[in-house]
């Protein structure tokens, strides 16, 4: 039985959806972002203690089938964006479509009239979180990163971060810099 968790997007979430599990004595074969794969079905009590014990920790279960979908979409794009080293080399779309076996335009549809965003916008502000991560926590220059995350350019790269945080990317390594630079002087 498969069951379909929202918010679930860091080690951390897995880590605490196993402690769950393991306290109703569910048995799992998997724990993956946004999924967790059981070997018996579960019940009807089991699932509510689940729910409870998940929203206790900012996790929810999730029941209809139109949610479940909008977290498969984001759970494909931030595995792609942020856990993986390799970007698609077909477009977004078709990668999407293929990873969840939909058509692009009705997932793009149903995304869009539930998040109130388009999936183009989601992979964008991913994309800008990713460039944060990589700016401030790895030795990579804004080529490289540019490069790694498939922007056309670093100019791309560029107007796309100012457009999203309202500075340029060189000036919010520096803000980080500073603030490093204070903490260790206080």
């Amino acid at each position: 039985m498969i069951l379909y968790i929202k918010y679930m997007v860091s080690l951390r979430c897995k880590m605490m959806v196993k402690e769950e599990l393991a306290k109703l004595g569910l048995q799992y074969v998997v724990v993956d972002l946004g999924t967790v794969e059981i070997l018996e079905d579960i019940t009807q009590e089991q699932r509510l203690l689940l729910k409870n014990n998940l929203l206790v920790s900012g996790l929810e279960l999730l029941d209809d089938k139109r949610s479940i979908l909008i977290e498969k979409i984001k759970n494909v794009i931030i595995d792609m964006i942020h856990h993986s080293d390799e970007f698609p080399k077909a477009n977004y779309s078709d990668f999407i479509s293929d990873k969840l076996n939909h058509d692009y335009t009705y997932l793009a549809n149903i995304f869009s009239e539930v998040k109130g965003i388009t999936i183009q916008q989601f992979i964008i502000f991913h994309k800008i979180e990713r460039v944060k991560e990589l700016l401030l926590y790895k030795e990579l220059n804004l080529t490289e990163i540019a490069h790694r995350l498939h922007y056309s350019s670093v100019a791309h790269l560029s107007n796309q971060f100012k457009k999203v945080t309202g500075l340029s990317p060189s000036f919010y390594k520096q803000l980080k810099q500073k603030r490093l630079a204070n903490l260790e002087n206080m």
